[in-house]
């Protein structure tokens, strides 16, 4: 696998972490993913050269017999085998339901939480703790107050935010600089070639004045942007297929041709064309991308390292803009 020559760090919002422009999504860990493949994916992702690791406390508590905590009990098994912790960069999250029945960001659950999952990754911090879902009930204060609990005892270096609604964010940078509460730093949403237009009208513009470094899931819309599902006789192909028939029309399929068209230009696979698409945004960080195979993870490595031109980029655009009535 090539491309660690001419990747660039990125800096994380005003963190001191820097990273290289792809992270890995450990959602696939503990379902679809075992620990040694797990092992093997983890070894050649850093073996390039890229060092971000994203995952959260309730990976993969969907799959049967699984309780949450999967995907971060084998990160911590394999830092630990290949004593590594310094070269990686380690992202999870709290706030999701962990069996509760309700998500939960109250300082009680953060405090209790960031201890079970240092404990799994068996380390002594988190890189970047970000919260995963806003519970609609705790006060912004109490959430901020229990990270800058963490950070001051030197379990967490620095926070983040996935999905919060935009005003939330908002609230919570504002009384990060009135109250020197820590500050998000990061904003982990939903952004692809697909679906743009939630994030490019609710939040770039934060993310942009705020100087947040932006992380985005399903950053191949679930699969679907491989190019790996063409029909609905194409949906058994994995067991992430049902989530994909909503991509299967028209909007999908001219995206489909434009990345087929841009993959041809560069000799690349339309996996590779999305994530250089989200790569060329100047406040994309690193986009989070899942592979269960070594040839996935080789075409997801590539596509950040590549360089689209200004028409492979306007043909992209073009084809997945949403059209006004």
């Amino acid at each position: 696998m090539g491309g660690r020559n001419n990747m660039e760090l990125k800096r994380l919002g005003n963190t001191s972490l820097k990273v290289a422009p792809l992270a890995f999504g450990g959602n696939v860990f503990g379902w679809t993913v075992d620990d040694e493949k797990g092992f093997q994916l983890l070894d050649g992702f850093v073996g390039v050269g890229f060092n971000l690791i994203d995952t959260a406390n309730s990976y993969s508590r969907w799959a049967p017999g699984n309780k949450g905590g999967e995907s971060e009990t084998l990160i911590g098994k394999w830092m630990k085998e290949r004593r590594n912790r310094d070269k990686v960069v380690i992202a999870t999250k709290v706030g999701s339901d962990m069996g509760a029945g309700k998500r939960d960001i109250s300082r009680t659950h953060i405090l209790q939480a960031a201890e079970d999952s240092l404990r799994r990754l068996q380390t002594d911090y988190i890189d970047l703790y970000q919260t995963h879902w806003d519970d609609g009930t705790t006060p912004i204060e109490e959430t901020l107050e229990a990270y800058s609990q963490l950070i001051k005892g030197g379990k967490v270096r620095y926070i983040g935010a996935s999905n919060l609604p935009p005003e939330k964010l908002v609230t919570s940078l504002d009384a990060s600089k009135k109250e020197g509460y820590p500050r998000y730093e990061t904003l982990q949403p939903e952004y692809n070639l697909y679906d743009r237009e939630k994030f490019e009208k609710n939040y770039e513009d934060i993310c942009r004045n705020e100087r947040l470094a932006v992380l985005p899931y399903y950053s191949l819309a679930s699969g679907f942007l491989t190019g790996k599902y063409r029909s609905e006789a194409d949906l058994s192909k994995s067991k992430r297929g049902g989530g994909i028939k909503k991509y299967l029309n028209e909007k999908g399929f001219r995206i489909l041709a434009a990345l087929d068209k841009v993959a041809k230009e560069y000799d690349s696979t339309p996996a590779s064309i999305a994530l250089a698409w989200l790569v060329a945004n100047p406040v994309v960080a690193a986009p989070i991308a899942s592979a269960t195979t070594i040839k996935q993870l080789e075409s997801l490595t590539r596509g950040v390292t590549l360089k689209l031109n200004r028409d492979a980029k306007a043909l992209l655009d073009e084809a997945s803009i949403v059209v006004q009535d």
